[in-house]
């Protein structure tokens, strides 16, 4: 992938360091990362309150601290959670969360950790069509738009399953922030980002609006031939492709 515009990057910084001058930055802290924050647990519960998250029963949820409370909650109330492996650096670039299966381990496996442990490794076409995706985020507006940690690889996990079938256009994207993350900025979104419908804080849920697409499947323009080397199941796919 290419190199970011340098306003995200800036957004990113400014982000990080309102959340840690506000002391609200938890372990493991804030830059360079989707940031912890005080309240995360109280953002997944006003997720669990939502309509989307009643009706869902199969989830793809990122790995990353703040959304641990989500991960928990939903497994608590027998909801599949799907994982990514960390930069798809597998064929089986999944990790499945089934309670079902889980058992008496259920309470342990919402970690990244208890995830590797107990949960199930899984090719793409192994998993359950999703009905509500949460992603994390470092900066957000009320618009949809949103910024990551500037590896992409949140992006691409959707787009592999965009490209699957196991999304769609109407699947409802989520993220779980602290109110400081929403930035009243404009934020540039490319064809491949991935746009919110809800944006939900530790008391408050957000419905965006309409304005971008989401993607409908993989880029390939935008990756280099060694991004696509390195991750086994894009390797794959394009193999499959160029048939």
């Amino acid at each position: 992938m290419g190199l970011e515009p340098r306003e995200k990057r800036e957004i990113r910084e400014h982000v990080w360091s309102r959340l840690r001058c506000s002391g609200v930055a938890r372990f493991p802290g804030a830059k360079g990362r989707i940031p912890n924050f005080v309240g995360a647990e109280r953002a997944a519960k006003t997720l669990g309150s939502l309509p989307i998250w009643k009706r869902a029963r199969v989830l793809k949820v990122n790995p990353d601290a703040p959304q641990l409370p989500v991960r928990r909650l939903a497994l608590r109330e027998g909801k599949t959670v799907y994982m990514a492996v960390p930069r798809l650096r597998s064929l089986e670039c999944f990790i499945e969360l089934d309670p079902v299966r889980l058992g008496e381990d259920l309470a342990k496996s919402a970690s990244i950790v208890g995830a590797w442990r107990y949960g199930r490794l899984v090719q793409i076409h192994e998993v359950q069509p999703i009905d509500l995706v949460i992603i994390g985020a470092v900066a957000v507006n009320t618009r949809g738009a949103r910024v990551g940690k500037g590896g992409g690889y949140a992006d691409l996990e959707y787009a592999l399953l965009r490209e699957a079938g196991k999304v769609s256009a109407r699947t409802p994207v989520v993220t779980t922030v602290h109110a400081l993350q929403v930035v009243p900025h404009d934020l540039e979104m490319c064809e491949h980002d991935i746009a919110l419908d809800w944006i939900v804080e530790p008391d408050a849920a957000l419905r965006c609006g309409q304005e971008y697409p989401k993607p409908n499947g993989i880029h390939w323009e935008i990756l280099s031939a060694e991004k696509i080397e390195t991750i086994p199941v894009l390797a794959a796919l394009h193999h499959s492709i160029l048939l």
